[in-house]
């Protein structure tokens, strides 16, 4: 029985991370081993020839997944029909840029782009938006795309979570695949908070407490949560570059996990509309712990924060109330 090809559109597709994500797609990486896709690539008039390039690769790895390439810069043909919108394109912010001009730039961007998205794509489309600053971005395509869920647009902060998950691997010389339900809550932003209380190392003597076995409270919370927050930025100083392939990895997870469900006792990171959960103010893009069945997440519910934890869930979400005010003011 043929599967139907679901279309997969990726902004920005001609940049670093678009080049590292468009053949994790069309190898089966973001939606499964038997899904067909057919890609579709945006990206601005002057890397059309870039954009073609990318094109050209596609057609030449011969992909067995992958049944048709829409490659464009225009908005309106590449959100026609689509399941599924990567947002990677954005306006990075460059020396001597106030944070006010580059959130003005992107909410120019976004705001055209939930337009097209609005009009064009296929009902139930699911929104993953990873260019920065990613939640806010979020929050201006859920203001201009009414049509589309609030459920149905996220940020990514898979990202955040995959690295915390290796920062306790290689403190704890275990494999990354057994340790699980770390948290990042708030902005995909230096304020984020990669927190470990809830996560836990599967051992040969059963699942243990992550805390339990790091048993050093003051690198938890001063070395392992500075690290992860400023990766981003450790990897521009190593590659002169940021991070593309991790990126792009993360986004197949975030998809993967939201459209086929996430592992029994195993929650994951997303930046989510938040509903106040966790006192977290309504109204904002924020990550949370969730868990995801038939092609719907939920927030994990009932677990406790200490005031550490609080005071960290309080300092992001104010960040982020104060990017919003910012972003609207843009707008007006």
């Amino acid at each position: 029985m043929a599967i139907d090809p679901v279309r997969v559109l990726v902004t920005g597709a001609a940049g670093q991370i678009g080049y590292a994500l468009v053949p994790m797609i069309a190898r089966g990486v973001m939606l499964g081993p038997n899904q067909p896709v057919i890609l579709h690539m945006l990206d601005i008039p002057p890397a059309a020839e870039a954009l073609n390039g990318v094109k050209m690769e596609l057609i030449d790895a011969a992909f067995p997944l992958l049944k048709g390439v829409v490659a464009t810069t225009d908005v309106a043909e590449a959100c026609t029909g689509v399941n599924i919108a990567v947002m990677v394109g954005g306006f990075p912010r460059k020396e001597g840029m106030e944070r006010k001009d580059v959130m003005s730039k992107n909410v120019s961007i976004y705001k055209s782009q939930a337009s097209a998205l609005e009009k064009h794509a296929a009902a139930n489309c699911k929104v993953l938006v990873v260019a920065n600053p990613a939640n806010t971005n979020a929050l201006i395509l859920k203001e201009f795309a009414p049509s589309i869920p609030e459920k149905n647009i996220t940020c990514l902060t898979r990202l955040d979570h995959n690295r915390a998950l290796g920062q306790i691997s290689e403190r704890l010389n275990v494999q990354v695949s057994d340790v699980r339900n770390v948290i990042i809550w708030g902005n995909h932003s230096s304020t984020q908070y990669p927190d470990v209380s809830h996560a836990t190392v599967t051992t040969q003597d059963g699942e243990k407490p992550v805390r339990e076995l790091v048993a050093d409270d003051d690198w938890l919370r001063g070395d392992f949560i500075t690290t992860v927050q400023q990766r981003g930025a450790a990897i521009i100083k190593a590659r002169k570059l940021s991070s593309a392939l991790s990126a792009a990895s993360s986004a197949c997870d975030h998809i993967r996990d939201w459209v086929l469900g996430t592992p029994e006792g195993t929650w994951v990171s997303m930046g989510v509309y938040s509903d106040g959960s966790y006192n977290v103010p309504a109204g904002l893009i924020y990550s949370f712990p969730v868990t995801s069945l038939n092609g719907e997440w939920s927030i994990v519910q009932g677990l406790t924060n200490d005031e550490f934890s609080r005071k960290k869930l309080d300092a992001t979400a104010e960040e982020l109330t104060e990017e919003k005010a910012l972003a609207y003011s843009c707008l007006s």
